[in-house]
């Protein structure tokens, strides 16, 4: 009897381990096949193309921030300097955008490396994908892949760029709509796909629970003039299907809220726009001030 059990109990963890295997390559491939057909699927609609010239007509932009932090949708992504830089291609009609996003620190944080059991410094690093079709002018779609792998190797994890295993927690897909009520506020709704990056509830048998948690935005420019402005915004998350949410330790809450004053700078003949953003997020009671410089 004892062995049988015990037999019993192997057919269980292998099943376990099995199930648990396939579903990663299940979450691996929705997260790629997403941005696959969202890709295929905009290309497929810019069709009519503006009829401009080649001189008019550019289609690739490359973008350099520099910051004294790097914040986002509420939370602090790198409290030290970071440059920001981005690759674009833009359709000829300006509806279809495909580019990458990437950032690196010139500072370190603190990672804890469990197999030498000491704490050793990370460099911010990331590298991210994202599309966008812009429906009217006044309606947008949009898939990101987030690729954020500070300190993944540092901890003594083995690096693999592509993979969306949920408990690795640094990659992960989300799908975004966007509507500008008015030209100046846009409502801003983000979901992130398929229990990404620890967008997970543990369960009491446990198993993970994925919180497809959304993110609601609404930011609207309260003030302008011919070189600056004042925007103001809002935001929270939620989960429909769990109490924890991507952004949470608990239920979801309000977690963004602040303020961005944005002037064109003048230096010389060169204008450098740049941005403060004064940001709050009352659930976990943290409050920073970013500086973002757009080099070019």
């Amino acid at each position: 009897m004892k062995a049988k059990r015990n037999q019993t109990n192997r057919q269980a963890v292998f099943k376990l381990k099995h199930e648990k295997l396939v579903g990663i390559r299940k979450r691996q491939l929705l997260c790629n096949g997403l941005l696959i057909l969202f890709t295929v699927f905009s290309f497929n609609l810019v069709t009519a193309q503006e009829e401009l010239s080649t001189e008019e007509y550019k289609p690739f932009s490359i973008g350099g921030h520099l910051k004294n932090m790097h914040i986002w949708h509420g939370s602090v992504v790198h409290p030290g300097a970071v440059f920001a830089t981005d690759l674009e291609y833009n359709s000829r009609n300006e509806k279809f955008t495909f580019g990458f996003w990437g950032g690196a620190s010139f500072s370190t944080t603190d990672v804890y490396n469990e197999t030498t059991e000491e704490t050793v410094g990370a460099y911010y690093k990331e590298f991210s994908i994202y599309t966008k079709y812009r429906v009217s002018d006044k309606f947008f779609i949009e898939a990101v892949s987030h690729n954020n792998y500070t300190g993944v190797e540092e901890r003594g994890d083995v690096l693999h760029y592509w993979s969306y295993d949920k408990t690795q927690g640094y990659n992960f897909v989300d799908v975004n709509f966007g509507y500008n009520v008015t030209p100046g506020t846009l409502l801003y709704l983000a979901t992130i796909v398929g229990g990404g990056s620890g967008d997970y509830e543990e369960q009491a048998d446990g198993s993970l629970k994925d919180s497809w948690t959304q993110y609601l935005e609404v930011s609207s420019v309260v003030w302008k003039n011919h070189d600056s402005n004042l925007s103001l915004f809002v935001g929270g998350a939620w989960s429909f299907f769990t109490d924890k949410t991507f952004y949470t330790e608990g239920v979801g809450n309000v977690i963004n809220v602040g303020a961005t004053f944005t002037k064109n700078l003048s230096i010389v003949s060169y204008k450098v726009p740049i941005a403060v953003t004064a940001m709050w997020n009352p659930e976990a009671e943290k409050t920073v001030l970013q500086l973002d410089i757009a080099l070019f």
